[in-house]
């Protein structure tokens, strides 16, 4: 317990009482603080030392370390908690070969854990469900869909093939006793793999946890080889339930780090997706639970979800008609456990004492004690070897020289010996260790009809196998490093089938909430009252919105705000306009034509807005009193109208009535004050003609690592696109479709063409028909912008073997040798091969050879036709930029403008 009070400050002969006692259980580095324990490399050296007296100086302190050390936390050395080590030495000891029941497992556990069947039945479940150590028999749970296992007595278990070639090895073992000291366990398994990388660890501690990330098989034994050979590696976490990971703030799996996971969600039609793998720490269960919750709360629309997850994950989501199934992936990733995020921590046992430590150590001191046991093995079997070796030879030099039968001459047991080692003086130099009592006791113990049978040619054979097992041990000793190295091979050789990697290692975009949330409520406002919200349902409609949206408001006296949507709030009366608020929403021009003062000139203006404060006001104007807006409009693609500005009589004013281009005005930021209009008072402004976009195309990249469209200059330009322009998608299966470029879009993985649309440009195409088998060669335009369509034949044997959208291009055949026959390659010439036809065309058959490889070759010379484009204005985005447009008023009052 923790008393802050003052009276209670630790004086510092105290404190250093209580850390001699923290050291004196092995936490040498532990400091007692106010709220929680700190280590020498944590920062906040300056919180205020708490005392901590009574019982709980000592008893919390024995506790806390016996829970660390004992139960919650991995020991480096093996990577088991101690009640993972005593399970699987437990299965040692009742292994036959046989399946044992699980309740028979855990009851002879308990000889060695004190802390009952349902943590021991608990943590076997856990280890059999990593797939490695265990061979399981019966109902051990499902960790995609969170089903627990059947009952202890329903399951069986024993030790699977990898646990015995990487667990078990007594000589080496160190030994203590248990609990009660009546047997002996392992201090530490003898492992000889990095297994606690490869299960990963979770574990939680008085005031300490730890969370090592399972990692895969196959790189881990890559990495460990690339160790021994001092070259660099990177080791990122691999997670049984697949998914997609982002990584790059991993932090080789120490404190601070954290990874990214995201469920595998796919479109299956228009108006289903369905998810394949989900992420680390979820299952189908809770991840279903968080899409309905998320539905319920109005962030994401769905109709129906069916979970057919048996032994592969199959969630389909069915979506109500109308709905963006591409914004309700992103959605599922913002609003549910459809992305989660993981927080790694290593930290280990070693010497009795907490350890903090990365992944990349973690494997490597793993990799250096599996040499150090690998070698020790080797040491005691050239020990065993020599020995065998040793008697081998003393047995055939004793019956060779026929020592038996003067042991009738000697009554005891000293003379015999005496005689003995007198006899084998001449030959103690060919010998590897000296001659000793025990070995002339098992000489004098040979029994008689082994002598007379003794064979010395194949007793010479036998010392020379010996002799060549002892050479090729030492062989392995003077190179521990490859013969390391060599058992790593062998073991992913052996067992690597089947455990590739199966989580994706990908870059992740960030999903901006406002963009995918669902506008499932509306926005409302009384411009003339200058109120707004959801909740004044009895005033005019603005739009759809959610909850977590932006509003922009701008009144008439030229002031402008951002705020969050609300049920109801005051902004000020007589609002102009009001609508959702994007803030990277550079496109949204607005135009603006504001009197500056009660009685001063007019000056027009356009801008766009992105950057404010929210709940501040902005003023627009040159902020005198009685300024007012004349005229405003927004512009989602930044159109520049035609408006008529109309005079009041004043004086001698000839002309009172002339047209105004805003596509003549630059778009400048939002607190530029504008361009003159007139000096004079103007009666009305008329919208005489719509305007167009006055933008530059806007730019579009695809960046590969994340898989999506972005306008920032990340991976690959796709082009300039207009409000009309497209993107062409195709994909391995042969589909092909056009699409609006939106930020949102989701692409498939089998994804092989995608850039910009030109209606005109042929696509090409060599595929395998399936039911005709035969290949085929085809050009032709997309027919149906709005629709996807399939380019080859639907016989499930039918594959696109290549296709390409060049003008001109050209490809190589290169054939399968048959009966030793090479053909020579083949160069087709689209262009001359075949005419430009329709989409459904079968094409013109290209061979009815078997082919081996088609290759793209560089395309034909061609002169693509320039398109036109209309004069196009470009927009500043910042603020308080000098006019470069001068304007002045002729005698009739008409407005002139001048360029710089």
């Amino acid at each position: 317990m923790i008393n802050e009070d003052e009276e209670n400050i630790i004086p510092d002969d105290e404190n250093e009482e209580l850390n001699e006692s923290s050291q004196e259980q092995g936490f040498d580095d532990v400091k007692v603080f106010s709220n929680k324990h700190f280590y020498e490399n944590d920062e906040n050296p300056e919180d205020t030392i708490t005392k901590v007296t009574g019982m709980y100086k000592d008893w919390f302190l024995d506790y806390a370390s016996y829970v660390i050390l004992e139960r919650a936390v991995p020991a480096i050395e093996d990577g088991f908690k101690p009640v993972q080590r005593r399970i699987m030495h437990s299965m040692k000891e009742l292994d036959d070969g046989r399946y044992n029941k699980v309740a028979n497992i855990v009851g002879h556990t308990m000889q060695y854990h004190p802390h009952g069947d349902a943590s021991i039945g608990d943590a076997m479940v856990q280890i059999g469900q990593k797939d490695l150590l265990i061979d399981m028999q019966g109902n051990w749970g499902n960790i995609l869909t969170g089903d627990s296992a059947a009952a202890s007595r329903y399951i069986e278990a024993r030790i699977s093939k990898l646990g015995h070639d990487i667990l078990y090895s007594p000589k080496i073992t160190e030994w203590g006793m248990s609990y009660d000291g009546r047997r002996a366990e392992p201090v530490n398994l003898p492992v000889k793999f990095p297994l606690l990388l490869a299960q990963g660890a979770e574990g939680i501690a008085v005031g300490l946890s730890t969370k090592v990330l399972p990692h895969n098989f196959i790189e881990l034994i890559d990495c460990s080889v690339k160790i021994l050979k001092n070259k660099p590696f990177t080791l990122f976490p691999d997670f049984p339930t697949a998914g997609i990971a982002d990584v790059s703030n991993y932090n080789d799996g120490m404190r601070g780090g954290r990874v990214r996971v995201r469920a595998k969600i796919s479109q299956l039609d228009k108006q289903t997706l369905v998810i394949t793998q989900i992420p680390f720490s979820t299952n189908t269960g809770t991840l279903i639970d968080s899409i309905l919750k998320a539905n319920e709360k109005g962030k994401i629309k769905v109709k129906k979800i069916e979970d057919n997850t048996a032994a592969e994950v199959e969630i389909l989501i069915h979506l109500p008609p109308g709905v963006s199934p591409d914004k309700t992936i992103d959605a599922l990733y913002a609003f549910t456990a459809c992305e989660t995020s993981v927080a790694p921590l290593g930290c280990v046992i070693e010497n009795h004492k907490p350890l903090f430590i990365g992944v990349s150590d973690m494997l490597k001191i793993s990799t250096h004690r599996t040499v150090d046991l690998l070698k020790r093995e080797l040491e005691i079997q050239l020990e065993e070897l020599e020995n065998k070796w040793h008697f081998s030879t003393l047995e055939k030099i004793f019956i060779r020289e026929e020592m038996y039968i003067d042991f009738k001459l000697y009554s005891d047991r000293e003379s015999l010996y005496t005689y003995m080692y007198d006899r084998f003086k001449p030959f103690l130099k060919s010998f590897v260790r000296e001659i000793n009592d025990d070995d002339l006791q098992k000489l004098t113990q040979i029994p008689m009809i082994r002598i007379t049978r003794f064979d010395s040619d194949k007793a010479d054979d036998a010392i020379s196998k010996l002799e060549a097992e002892m050479e090729q041990v030492k062989h392995h000793l003077n190179n521990i490093i490859d013969f390391a190295v060599d058992f790593f091979l062998k073991l992913k050789d052996k067992y690597g089938k089947g455990k590739e990697r199966q989580t994706e290692l990908r870059s992740f975009d960030t999903i901006e909430a406002t963009k995918v949330v669902l506008r499932n409520t509306k926005l409302y406002v009384n411009k003339e009252e200058g109120f707004l919200g959801t909740g004044l349902k009895k005033d005019e409609y603005v739009a759809d919105c959610s909850d977590i949206d932006d509003v922009i408001v701008f009144l008439r006296d030229g002031k402008m705000m951002v705020t969050k949507v609300d049920d109801k709030k005051f902004i000020g009366k007589d609002i102009i306009h009001i609508a959702i608020f994007d803030k990277n929403d550079k496109r949204t021009i607005y135009n603006m034509i504001y009197r500056d003062g009660k009685n001063g000139s007019t000056f027009i203006k356009r801008f766009n807005v992105s950057g404010v404060t929210r709940d501040k006001f902005y003023d627009l104007t040159q902020e005198k009193a009685g300024s007012m807006v004349s005229y405003f409009s927004a512009n989602p693609n930044g159109e520049a109208e035609v408006v008529t500005i109309l005079l009041r009589q004043v004086g001698s004013i000839k002309k009172l009535k002339w047209d105004l281009d805003f596509a003549d005005i630059a778009i400048k930021g939002r607190a530029s004050r504008g361009n003159t209009v007139t000096k004079y008072p103007i009666k009305k402004i008329e919208l005489k003609e719509k305007g167009i976009s006055t933008l530059r195309p806007r730019k579009i990249w695809f960046d590969d690592t994340v898989q999506r469209l972005n306008v920032d200059g990340r991976g690959e330009l796709l082009g300039e696109f207009r409000p009309n322009d497209r993107i062409l998608v195709v994909n391995q299966s042969g589909k092909l479709k056009t699409i609006i470029p939106e930020l949102t879009t989701h692409f498939d993985e089998d994804m092989v063409v995608l850039e910009k649309w030109h209606p005109k440009k042929p696509i090409s195409a060599i595929y395998y028909d399936g039911e005709k088998d035969r290949y085929y060669v085809k050009r032709f335009l997309v027919e149906n912008e709005n629709k996807e369509e399939i380019f080859i034949s639907e016989n499930e044997k039918s594959q696109l073997e290549i296709v390409s959208t060049d003008w001109r291009p050209v490809a190589e055949v290169i054939f399968a040798k048959v009966k030793g026959v090479q053909k020579e390659n083949q160069t087709v010439d689209f262009e001359q091969f075949i005419a430009v036809k329709g989409i459904k065309a079968l094409g013109n058959q290209l061979t009815t050879d078997k082919i081996k490889q088609v290759n793209l070759l560089e395309p034909l010379p061609f002169e693509e036709p320039e398109e036109e484009a209309p004069e196009e204005m470009e927009v500043s985005g910042e603020d308080n930029v000098s006019d470069d447009i001068h304007t002045e008023l002729d005698d009739d009052g008409q407005i002139t403008l001048s360029l710089d």
